[in-house]
């Protein structure tokens, strides 16, 4: 009993050893070596020198690996060791099975082989060199593989293997013409590298042979198959976004797409022919035919016949390689580990079973009866077999439970390796924006440069003009004015010859002026300013000699006067003389009695001035006092000003301040204002500047007027602090960088102003206080705010209002004088013409009848709108001055009423002509082209303030939809009497020579080529006149002035 007892006690010890022996028997890190053992053995089995291809269940493995580990990290950290710079074959090889998990392993396979897009575009530029074997065909290969790369990552929405549903298609191109005619341009890209592989592959392999069923030849074929499936799906996506393009853009803008696409069709039908027609590909891929011709994208209805070509692969057969797949349980331990053998055994040794001997079974040794012992032994060994079931039990569990910590473990730390790569991928994206931002940067101050060159070199070219124009009338009344010198010469000529009968004294200067004109008139011929110079000059001397000759009888007739004038002088003179004399001799006398008087004078003055000198040292000392007072006074008058003056700087500058800080405020955010009360601020402002700097000067030199300094002072402070506040408010209304501009602007004015007022509460820096810098920054303010003004602003109120309800009703006008016209022409026809003419006359006029009803209600339309807008938008203010405050948006409708009504003569004066047989039916169909895009215009203007619920919106689209369905009913008619007219213009060429007929086609040729020539000029023409139109119309609308704000 004791023993059994014993063997009890033991049972539970034996339980936790069990369970801490199978606890360790597979961890995380084992299954990761066995995992990444097993990948290493498939790619060094699929990617290795022998030229043969690679085998599938290899690639499977492969692809497998990347979807269990969500990546490609094992693959690279494989390839990454193999020579495949050194052997073209390894390349090869690794290309292909590359290829394959690009299309069917994990979407992070494409994210982490970027990492080395590098590294295979050296490797593609290095077999580059190799003009034959497999070197040139593995850079053609990795070219394949790096565009296919980067189309994937510009691209996410498209998987690896390219298999898309057609609304997968469209949310593609996110509903934007733009995207998808970027994307086929991808996708054309795309499709060239892999024709460049299909081409390169069948033109490396001897055709003549039987190349697809030998080992070297299936290596070279096996990649075709990941070809043919990406160049499928390429073809129908391609197909369905020409047809998408041509439902939203012109045929001629996307002449080059069906260029391409026609050049890529016939490349890819010929290979999938060829393709097909080898052994290798029958029993590996079904390979679809295209159809003999391309699509017409022309025509909209041809996408229905369209068929998308499906590429089907066979069942593997049950070949030997198709069995030998790798199994999952090698990749993923899912198995319950099982005890070894020793450890399952280990109960028993210890305690024995039912069928061994037992110690205990005493009848077996003396063969007595059964007792209670051996019951008791019975049951002891029932209890240790239920034991060891529960033992089992305990096992299993603590299986179970190691294997789904483990599965835990696993997708943690995947998880943080998709986190890692994830954070690895933003830090390299964000790296990648900021180089595109800094390039973006680089781009628009270039792009700022050259606009300001091209606004000076306009500038330029205008001030040159001007010039020009006024030279040219200088010329002109040059000419006019030598012309009436001209007629006034003769004149004098004239004159001159009849006073040679009256003067033949002068008949010497008479010979020698008709010489001197004689002269002019025969330089005129070679320079007209030099005759016009030689014909004043003669005036001149003409002019100068006659003043002369009565100058000389002057002074002739006033000499003589003068003899005479000084002869009654000289006898004045001498009686005066005498006179003189007589009281010279009496002022001597009173000379000498003054003098005596003078010495008494002078004695009395020195006893006077002695007592005086007494008296002013006395009053002396008494001033002395007094300027010392007023001295002190006018110290503490000086102090009591500057201490006046710096109180009043300071508030400037407090005020100042305080302007800046509310630029950072939140609370200043929603303040706004506008560019024209920022004007006015910056004008008062500089106005104030001036009255500073006065009152500055007369300070300076006389400080007495301090007052008028300390107002100008103070009134500066508030006008400055005004402008900064509203050149703030005013950014919080323009678009960002003209916003940024403009803070920095009153910023600066702000720093200026501070400066200046610390010069001024210093007075060694009074004197030198320059308050210039302020002004050129409030005047940079200023033209910043004159930008910011709206171009409407100009014109006064009434100006704008009255502009648009005339040019409206000169539009309407306009389409009723054609419609009367074309009705006036119709009767005309009806009465001279007959037969075909007839008819197509009159199926012309009444269309373009029908598109003048549509545009009259149109107009009608478009004026109900736009009173319908005013009304609502206008509030308290009146019409004009809602047209005025919305001016941009009233230019654009004057330039629709104008477009519109011009259209509308252009249009009956070409449909007059070619009723009368004198015009061309070109001419009416462009007509009728150009009035529906202004029509389209007036519409677009009109519908850009409209609510789109109003019911009179509508009903402008209605009127403008007519006006399309009317504008091609004329180009309809007007094709189709141009075809009537031409058909009765039969060519009979029965009664024509060979040589007439010869002659006649090489005459047609000339005609031809020259009719070639004038069309190319004629276009370019076309392409700079519009170019030109674009200009105008730009200067019109003030384009260039909102590029100019925005840049």
């Amino acid at each position: 009993m004791d023993r059994v007892k014993s063997s009890m006690q033991q049972v539970p010890n034996a339980i936790p050893k069990v369970i801490r022996r199978t606890g360790g028997a597979n961890s995380l890190e084992l299954e990761r070596e066995n995992f990444e053992r097993v990948q290493a053995v498939s790619i060094n089995k699929a990617i290795n020198t022998q030229e043969v291809a690679v085998k599938e269940k290899h690639a499977r493995t492969c692809i497998l690996g990347t979807h269990h580990e969500k990546g490609a990290h094992t693959f690279w950290a494989a390839v990454n060791r193999l020579p495949l710079s050194s052997n073209a074959v390894l390349c090869w090889k690794f290309c292909h099975v590359f290829h394959k998990l690009l299309r069917d392993g994990h979407p992070n396979v494409i994210k982490d082989s970027m990492r080395n897009k590098a590294d295979l575009t050296d490797m593609s530029r290095m077999w580059g060199h190799l003009s034959e074997g497999y070197g040139k065909l593995c850079s053609i290969y990795l070219k394949l593989l790096i565009t296919k790369m980067e189309f994937h990552i510009k691209n996410p929405r498209f998987p690896g293997n390219l298999q898309m549903s057609n609304r997968q298609l469209d949310e593609a191109g996110e509903n934007d013409v733009n995207n998808f005619f970027q994307l086929t341009v991808e996708m054309f890209d795309y499709l060239e590298c892999e024709l460049n592989l299909f081409l390169g592959v069948f033109s490396s392999l001897d055709m003549s042979r039987s190349v697809s069923v030998t080992a070297a030849g299936q290596c070279r074929l096996a990649p075709l198959i990941q070809v043919i499936l990406d160049c499928s799906h390429l073809y129908d996506y391609t197909v369905k976004l020409l047809f998408k393009l041509h439902s939203c853009l012109p045929a001629d803008t996307l002449q080059g797409h069906r260029d391409r696409f026609q050049e890529q069709f016939k490349k890819l039908k010929s290979l999938f022919y060829r393709s097909s027609n080898l052994q290798y590909f029958k029993r590996l891929i079904q390979i679809p035919q295209l159809p003999e011709n391309p699509p017409n994208f022309l025509r909209a209805s041809a996408l229905s016949e369209h068929i998308s070509p499906v590429v089907v692969i066979p069942a593997e057969s049950s070949s030997p390689e198709s069995e030998h797949v790798v199994e999952t349980d090698d990749l993923v331990d899912t198995d319950v580990p099982v005890l070894p053998a020793p450890l399952e055994t280990k109960f028993d040794d210890l305690f024995g079973t039912s069928a061994a001997i037992d110690p205990f079974n005493f009848n077996s040794q003396n063969g007595m009866r059964k007792d209670d012992k051996d019951r008791l032994i019975e049951q002891l060994t029932r209890e240790i077999q239920a034991l060891k079931e529960e033992l089992e039990s305990f096992r299993l569990e603590s299986g179970r439970l190691c294997q789904a910590l483990r599965g835990r473990v696993n997708e943690l730390e995947a998880e943080l390796a998709e986190q890692s790569h994830l954070r690895l991928q933003a830090v390299g994206e964000s790296e990648f924006l900021k180089a595109e931002l800094d390039d973006l940067r680089r781009v628009r101050e270039d792009t700022e440069k050259e606009q300001r060159s091209l606004t000076e070199i306009e500038r330029k070219a205008q001030a040159n003009e001007q010039r020009y124009t006024k030279l040219k009338e200088k010329y002109t009344e040059l000419v006019q004015s030598h012309a009436d010198l001209l007629r006034k010469n003769a004149e004098v000529t004239r004159q001159m010859t009849v006073a040679r009968a009256a003067q033949d004294e002068v008949e010497a200067v008479r010979k020698e002026m008709q010489e001197k004109v004689k002269a002019a008139q025969e330089g005129a011929d070679r320079q007209e300013r030099e005759q016009l110079e030689h014909l004043q000059e003669l005036q001149r001397e003409l002019v100068s000699s006659r003043a002369e000759l009565d100058s000389l009888k002057t002074s002739m007739a006033s000499s003589q006067q003068s003899g005479e004038v000084l002869g009654t002088q000289l006898a004045a003179l001498e009686s005066e003389k005498a006179e003189l004399v007589q009281s010279l001799s009496k002022v001597e006398a009173e000379l000498a009695a003054r003098g005596e008087e003078l010495e008494r004078v002078q004695s009395s003055l020195v006893t006077e001035r002695e007592s005086r000198v007494k008296s002013a040292e006395t009053l002396q000392n008494q001033l002395n006092e007094k300027e010392s007072r007023e001295q002190a006074l006018e110290s503490q008058l000086a102090a009591a000003r500057w201490a006046s003056l710096q109180g009043a700087v300071e508030e400037a500058e407090k005020i100042i301040q305080d302007s800046l800080a509310q630029i950072d405020d939140p609370a200043h955010i929603s303040c706004t204002s506008s560019a024209d009360y920022l004007a006015s601020r910056c004008q008062a402002s500089l106005e104030c500047m001036e009255r500073l700097n006065s009152t500055r000067v007369a300070f300076l030199a006389d400080n007495t007027g301090v007052s008028e300094l300390v107002r100008a002072v103070t009134q500066s402070g508030h006008l400055v602090g005004d402008t900064i506040v509203q050149g703030s408010a005013t950014s919080h209304m323009v678009p960002v960088e003209q916003a940024d501009a403009l803070s920095e602007s009153v910023k600066v004015c702000g720093a200026e102003a501070l400066a200046l007022l610390g010069q001024m509460k210093q007075q060694d820096g009074l004197a030198a206080a320059d308050s210039g810098k302020l002004k050129a920054a409030l005047e940079a303010v200023l033209a910043m705010a004159e930008k910011l003004r709206p171009r409407g602003l100009e014109l006064q109120q009434g100006e704008l209002g009255d502009l648009v309800e005339q040019e409206m009703a000169a539009t309407s006008a306009a389409v009723e004088s054609a419609a009367a016209r074309i009705e006036e022409m119709l009767n005309k026809s009806r009465a001279v013409d007959t037969g075909i003419k007839m008819e197509v006359n009159e199926r012309i006029l009444a269309s373009c009848t029908e598109l003048m009803q549509a545009i009259k209600e149109l107009i009608l339309s478009s004026k109900d709108l736009q009173r319908d807008i005013v009304e609502s938008g206008r509030g308290a203010a009146s019409m004009k001055e809602f047209y005025a405050k919305n001016s941009r948006w009233t230019e654009g409708l004057i330039s629709a009423s104008k477009a519109v009504g011009w259209g509308a003569t252009v249009m009956v004066d070409a449909a007059d002509l070619v009723v009368q047989g004198k015009g061309k039916f070109e001419e009416l169909m462009v007509c009728s082209h150009e009035i529906a895009a202004s029509t389209a215009q007036l519409v677009a203007a009109s519908k850009v303030k409209a609510d789109k619920d109003s019911t009179k919106l509508h009903r402008l689209q209605q009127a403008s939809r007519g006006v399309t369905q009317a504008t091609a009913a004329v180009v309809a008619s007007t094709k189709s009497g141009k075809s009537q007219i031409e058909e009765t213009d039969t060519m009979d060429f029965s009664s024509m020579t060979l040589t007439q007929i010869k002659r006649q086609e090489m005459d047609a040729q000339v005609l031809v080529l020259e009719l070639e020539t004038r069309l190319q000029k004629e276009r370019e023409r076309l392409g700079e006149l519009r170019k030109k139109h674009y200009e105008l119309a730009g200067v019109a609308e003030g384009w260039g002035e909102d590029e100019e704000g925005t840049g």
